[in-house]
């Protein structure tokens, strides 16, 4: 796996709400492997800090840390959430104040057990949009993640071939994130606005029952066409 160096510059400091699961624990071992600091928020204080040591193992660097949800948020310049879908707006009421003026990477899926492999938009909408609506502008929200495999971002002696497509409505939060996806050894696809957000949520579904179908193990999206 390529990432880029980064031994000689001082990244920014980036808080996992949601640390702990598949998901987001994979982004953890992914960022802390290429140089940023992370904070896990967790609820349960003895499994974030467990977490931690086993993501730091993994990642060379001991870089990663826990702490709770909202003391994550306001230590980070950049915040990410991988929470259910079920607890995506509740989680970000309790953390307003705290993301205020920063960069909040959402990468809910509105995943509906147990029909997980069927789409189920909440009002054909997207789900990270409703969170812009919540949190309003002074937060910039950033959609990414939806796509990728959390088996293979902890796994960091497999190359994970997919892209990452980012969608937001601030042109520089949305090129941050894609610089983000790139340093942990991703690409990223500006996909545009925040509403087409809707297509990569979408998409997970498909790509489980993909997975269902072909027995495969972490199915993912591949924008062909571009220079390389």
């Amino acid at each position: 796996m390529k990432v880029r160096e980064t031994m000689t510059e001082q990244l920014s400091t980036i808080a996992i709400i949601g640390g702990t699961g598949a998901e987001g624990s994979g982004i953890a071992v992914r960022l802390a492997h290429a140089g940023y600091r992370v904070i896990l928020g967790s609820r349960d204080r003895a499994k974030g800090e467990a977490v931690a040591k086993e993501l730091n193992d993994i990642a060379g660097q001991a870089l990663i840390r826990s702490d709770a949800n909202e003391i994550a948020a306001k230590a980070a310049e950049i915040v990410v959430l991988t929470v259910p879908y079920a607890a995506q707006l509740a989680t970000i009421e309790t953390l307003r104040a705290a993301l205020q003026g920063k960069i909040l990477i959402d990468a809910t899926v509105p995943l509906m057990p147990p029909k997980v492999s069927v789409v189920q938009l909440p009002g054909g909408e997207s789900a990270v949009l409703k969170a812009q609506a919540l949190l309003g502008p002074e937060v910039r929200v950033v959609s990414a993640f939806q796509n990728v495999s959390a088996h293979k971002l902890r796994d960091l002696k497999e190359d994970v071939d997919c892209d990452v497509l980012v969608c937001a409505d601030d042109p520089a939060a949305r090129a941050s994130v894609i610089e983000i996806v790139q340093r942990i050894g991703l690409r990223g696809i500006d996909a545009g606005v925040l509403c087409n957000s809707v297509a990569a949520e979408a998409l997970t579904s498909i790509l489980i029952n993909i997975n269902r179908k072909y027995k495969a193990h972490g199915a993912g999206i591949r924008i062909t066409g571009l220079d390389a």
